[in-house]
């Protein structure tokens, strides 16, 4: 026993409780064989005593230890190692040796897979103004709805139901609503079998690549694009092909040529304020890209991610509302209607396709937040999506105006731009030879985080000279402060101080 006593330690700066802190120092030692099962551990007030703790924290640890089958517990004996463990041989402990509290070491097992992924976006340094690339406004976000529709479920009988187990597919309640919703606002006539709720569009657009891409399948995407689906598709094993995409959208005609000479198995597209650089893609070329997918059967995944926020005209309905050969997969979310953290999103596919994502869903994640499902079905229902777009739409066309008023007198001698049509931010290009990633530089250490121009182009040595600057999330005082700092990071730059 006194050998237990000396081995086990406490240190209470760590974040871990004092009594786990006690159980998973013993576990370690019975893994190690320096506890032999049928060892006697010593009584709570010794032990407590010796580690200068309240004894119920010993209590709780041997309470934990019994729990996990670590030891036996005999009335009016004491409490022992269990009999049922191995009995390994002990290994010394050496002096220089400190106790592992986690898992610091490497697998004793190989990981057959490497996920090599970008991360682009860097904490900013605590005060800066963050210009990201197209966020919505958290601030204006409908908390306080969504707070109330919570109330009301807290007040129903039948609230329990919804803390319970729910369909894989989704809430059935928002999955109605938002099928109707899709039809006065896209033009898809869908009925909730057809909708599968996903937590936001990258779980759609996994569920998806999982589901139909082979090793070596050829998949389409633009270039620049966004290299959140690039890595999905590489991921499930797919060689990328990269088109260009100019102010009309994506290539259509060199997504033909590929077509020519390949078998495609998907092509990707944003057809709405393309990411990253805001062009929509025309009708014409939709009409194309549907025919060349009825002709060379691939699947076509349809990324609408801000289809709701448009400020000049009327939007361009979805593919997948003039789709009838089953070819389009479509995708979106209301991260982008209400914040990122909202995370509800929703695919509509073929049938034989969307049954099978629903079980590959199931064995991911068993399903989605059910309480937030409804409350956002009410949403839905009673209009307040529809009121906060509404909004939205409005403050967001004239920050869109603001920061292009912003751009032009202060920094048009600089930069060019085209203004978009809705969505929430601007493909900037610098003039005069500036480099994205030494004005993202000089503008950190001055008070503003924005792109560094890195994450647009799939080969990360393209010398690109554009960025993407959002203007939803930033007020009035905060977009004249944030271009007063670039304009000071560019004469910086220039003048090479």
């Amino acid at each position: 026993m006194a050998l237990i006593e000396s081995l086990i330690s406490i240190d209470k700066k760590q974040p871990v409780s004092a009594y786990v802190q006690v159980a998973n120092g013993i576990i370690t030692y019975i893994r190690q064989g320096t506890l032999k099962p049928g060892a006697a551990l010593p009584a709570s007030r010794v032990l407590a005593k010796s580690l200068n703790v309240h004894r119920k924290t010993i209590v709780a640890a041997y309470d934990e230890l019994y729990a996990q089958s670590w030891v036996d517990v005999y009335p009016r004996k004491g409490i022992f190692v269990a009999n049922n463990l191995p009995d390994v041989s002990p290994r010394p402990i050496l002096d220089d040796v400190q106790q592992q509290t986690g898992l610091a070491c490497e697998t004793n097992f190989d990981v057959e897979k490497t996920i090599d992924i970008a991360y682009p976006f860097h904490k900013a340094p605590e005060g800066n103004i963050i210009m990201n690339g197209g966020f919505p406004d958290i601030r204006i976000a409908p908390v306080d709805l969504m707070i109330r529709e919570y109330r009301r479920f807290a007040a129903y009988h039948f609230t329990t139901k919804y803390l319970m187990y729910g369909l894989e597919q989704g809430s059935e309640n928002l999955r109605n609503e938002l099928a109707k919703f899709l039809s006065e606002t896209r033009g898809l006539q869908v009925q909730a079998s057809d909708i599968l709720i996903t937590k936001g569009v990258q779980m759609a657009l996994y569920l998806t690549a999982q589901l139909l891409i082979s090793k070596g399948d050829i998949v389409i995407a633009a270039d620049p694009g966004f290299s959140g689906a690039n890595d999905v598709f590489e991921q499930a094993g797919a060689k990328l092909e990269l088109v260009p995409v100019d102010d009309y959208g994506i290539s259509v005609d060199a997504i033909e040529e590929i077509c020519k000479k390949k078998k495609v198995r998907i092509v990707y597209v944003i057809p709405h304020h393309h990411t990253p650089t805001t062009a929509t893609l025309c009708p014409e070329r939709r009409m194309r890209l549907l025919e060349l997918a009825r002709k060379h059967r691939f699947a076509i995944i349809e990324d609408d991610y801000d289809f709701d926020f448009q400020y000049t005209s009327s939007p361009i309905l979805p593919l997948a509302s003039a789709d009838y050969c089953g070819n389009v997969i479509y995708v979106g979310s209301f991260c982008k209607i209400i914040a990122p953290g909202i995370r509800i999103g929703f695919m509509v596919a073929p049938k034989n396709l969307l049954s099978q994502a629903i079980n590959l869903r199931r064995l991911i994640d068993r399903q989605g937040e059910h309480l937030l499902e409804e409350a956002m079905a009410n949403l839905l229902k009673n209009g307040d999506i529809g009121r906060h777009l509404k909004k939205a739409n409005k403050l967001y066309h004239e920050r869109r105006d603001m920061l292009c008023k912003l751009l032009t007198e202060h920094l048009g001698e600089h930069i060019s731009f085209k203004i978009p049509d809705g969505g929430f931010a601007i493909w900037v290009t610098y003039l005069n030879g500036l480099k994205p990633a030494k004005v993202a530089e000089k503008a950190s250490e001055m008070g503003l985080t924005l792109s560094d121009g890195s994450d647009y182009y799939y080969n990360p040595k393209y010398q690109n000279h554009s960025i993407r600057i959002g203007f939803a999330s930033l007020n009035e005082a905060e977009m004249i402060e944030a271009i007063s700092i670039l304009k000071k990071a560019i004469d910086k730059v220039l003048s090479g101080s």
